[in-house]
């Protein structure tokens, strides 16, 4: 059995490109919402999502490239290479067939999809784009991660819908403790701030109809009312601990555990006792090996929708038990609005600079806890506090829940 480490990581959000706009973003509450640019959501009934701000485009891309492309992909790309400069990995030099990519998106091409549909439609099927399969379907921001920098290993695209990339972050875990492989680039992509995005989800009920971006995505508060979209990547460099040392790697953070399974109960909604999620942290801390009073944070899935909060916290008081009054609680959802496939990723990284720098990024937007949700919040303003390990949780539609346990890195 490896050790497994992670040794950089990068993001693409609403709330920074970069890990220093990243973690600033983190530690001062801001907020990455705002109204949707993109296009006229007037007739949606939605007004506000967390877009991707000031993109970097040039520095990894040229202009065929969002041609052949979708954005998800492009995303995906770009956090993935900036999580390969943090970690000063050098792929000429080392064994390509143990190096893999496990990115995950919970739809993938999704303004391809859109784009491509509205021209047959209009234009006849004969004026589909040729590249619109390959730029749409979901494993492509995998693939193109795995071309763009030469991974010759496992290459994987879970699709569990809100839990992608916890999954994929997961599962890399696990690929390298069991020694299949020596480096994975994992995580999750996702780009569906359009019409159908927007408007699919509403349709469902799912979305917020703030106008307020402050009041918008406000996990825990007694008036959420529906979640915001986000977008972007969050993509980590998992190694085994002795291939990061024998390279001279900065170790960030341990995985030490990983918890996953299903509640086999709805489509859409959690089992209400949140019995499912609470098994799959327990999962984790057992594969851990460490008590629940040892967990000092937990990074909630926290959407600010009714029934997930309410479920959440049943949840996390049965895996913490008489620890419960001991952990910290929050979800960075509240900043960054919900990636989708892509959530795990960011929030994973978020849970992983908490540790490094001994704090509690807040749930901001927060004016009245609901009063069923008996939790140790932490609310507004970020938190100093000194803790060695941490969940982050993933609950996705069709009950696919999945937790990864961190460590706090030691030398």
């Amino acid at each position: 059995m490896n050790r497994v480490v992670i040794t950089g990581y990068g993001v693409t959000s609403p709330i920074g490109n970069d890990a220093e706009t990243f973690l600033e973003s983190l530690k001062q509450g801001k907020n990455g919402i705002g109204p949707i640019t993109k296009f006229d959501a007037s007739e949606t009934g939605i007004s506000v999502a967390a877009e991707v701000k000031d993109f970097p485009f040039d520095k990894y891309f040229v202009k065929k490239d969002a041609k052949r492309m979708d954005m998800f992909s492009i995303y995906g790309i770009y956090a993935a290479l900036e999580a390969l400069e943090m970690s000063k990995l050098d792929t000429e030099t080392i064994d390509v067939d143990r190096f893999g990519v496990m990115v995950g998106s919970g739809i993938g091409g999704l303004q391809t999809i859109q784009e491509q549909v509205t021209r047959m439609n209009n234009k006849g099927p004969q004026r589909v784009a040729p590249l619109f399969v390959p730029m749409a379907i979901v494993n492509m921001a995998a693939g193109n991660i795995a071309l763009r920098v030469g991974a010759k290993g496992i290459c994987t695209a879970t699709v569990t819908a809100c839990a992608s990339a916890t999954h994929s972050i997961g599962e890399a875990f696990r690929n390298i403790k069991h020694g299949y492989s020596d480096v994975i680039l994992a995580g999750g992509a996702e780009s569906t701030i359009c019409e159908i995005g927007i408007a699919g989800f509403a349709s469902l009920t799912a979305l917020s109809d703030s106008k307020d971006p402050n009041r918008a995505s406000i996990p825990f508060d007694k008036d959420r009312n529906g979640f915001v979209m986000g977008e972007g990547a969050g993509i980590v460099v998992v190694e085994s601990l002795e291939h990061a040392q024998k390279r001279g790697a900065t170790i960030l953070g341990e995985i030490v555990g990983y918890g996953a399974n299903c509640d086999a109960y709805h489509m859409t909604s959690p089992t209400p006792d949140g019995s499912g999620a609470a098994k799959a942290m327990k999962l984790a801390m057992d594969e851990a090996e460490i008590q629940p009073d040892q967990v000092g944070y937990i990074n909630a899935h926290g959407t600010s929708t009714q029934a997930n909060e309410i479920a959440e916290a049943k949840a996390i008081q049965t895996a913490m038990g008489a620890a419960i009054d001991k952990v910290r609680v929050s979800s960075t959802k509240s900043m960054t609005g919900h990636l989708l496939g892509a959530a795990g990723g960011i929030e994973s990284i978020a849970t992983l600079n908490a540790l490094q720098h001994q704090f509690i990024p807040p749930t901001i937007g927060i004016e009245n806890v609901d009063d069923d949700i008996t939790l140790n919040l932490v609310v507004n303003q970020s938190e100093e506090y000194q803790f060695d390990y941490a969940l982050s949780n993933s609950l996705g539609f069709g009950g696919h829940n999945a937790v990864i346990c961190l460590k706090r890195w030691e030398d």
